[in-house]
């Protein structure tokens, strides 16, 4: 799968509030909900005064003049840093195939796939910073649900899945601190899978900020590679 395909699923399955095109960029609105569907991304080629009228777009907006640097944009990556942006959030795009996550039957009452999502779900996404403003994006997705974990008789993890087409994007995956290393998070993906495959879906994607070593680690043990990365650069 080749990054602008993850990078559209992303788009669908974590939508903004509202996008616009100007003068050579994709202006989002987040609504508050994170730098993913804050950031500005270039449509192509850009000039340094097309730099500069994005950056007053999204600060007249309120916003912070953020831009998400993708494969390809190392010419706009250089003009940003010699206007004083800071690099942040090197982030990981991997898929794989869902066949190699449903090979294996999920124990009973361990995981869960449901919509809207459950008090003690939204109360474990509020554990990692997953507030109201992130939940609200996953409401925008359109083919959608929530997962559910349970491990050792107890709630374990909640996460969002949502199909675009052929591929399935997991996020905000959040495993309870005193549930983790005991396979919770392979379980709660492999149930998104199942999930996904009745939508449609054939091939499943993920986003990981490159420096959270447990995650990237889980990632590649059930099976996925690398596609890419991208990372952000914001003026503060």
């Amino acid at each position: 799968m080749t990054p602008d395909r993850i990078m559209q699923a992303v788009q669908a399955t974590w939508p903004p509030a509202a996008v616009r095109e100007a003068d050579g960029f994709c202006l989002r609105d987040g609504g508050g909900g994170g730098q993913r569907v804050s950031a500005a991304t270039a449509l192509g080629d850009v000039t340094p005064a097309q730099v500069e009228a994005a950056e007053r777009a999204m600060q007249d907006a309120g916003q912070t003049a953020l831009f998400q640097l993708r494969p390809g944009d190392e010419a706009l990556d250089a003009m940003l840093e010699a206007r004083g942006y800071t690099r942040r959030d090197e982030t990981v795009m991997y898929h794989m195939p869902l066949e190699g996550l449903t090979d294996k039957p999920i124990p009973r009452v361990t995981a869960f796939t449901i919509w809207e999502p459950l008090a003690i779900m939204n109360d474990i996404w509020a554990t990692d910073g997953i507030a109201e403003s992130r939940r609200a994006v996953m409401a925008r997705a359109k083919v959608k649900a929530g997962v559910f974990g349970r491990w050792n008789d107890k709630p374990a993890g909640a996460a969002f899945v949502a199909v675009d087409g052929d591929v399935a994007m997991v996020h905000g995956l959040v495993v309870l601190p005193e549930q983790r290393r005991q396979g919770v998070a392979d379980w709660m993906m492999r149930r998104a899978a199942f999930w996904s495959q009745t939508q449609g879906a054939t091939q499943m994607a993920v986003l990981c900020v490159a420096d959270n070593v447990g995650a990237n680690a889980l990632y590649r043990a059930l099976g996925f590679v690398e596609a890419g990365r991208y990372h952000y650069r914001a003026l503060i």
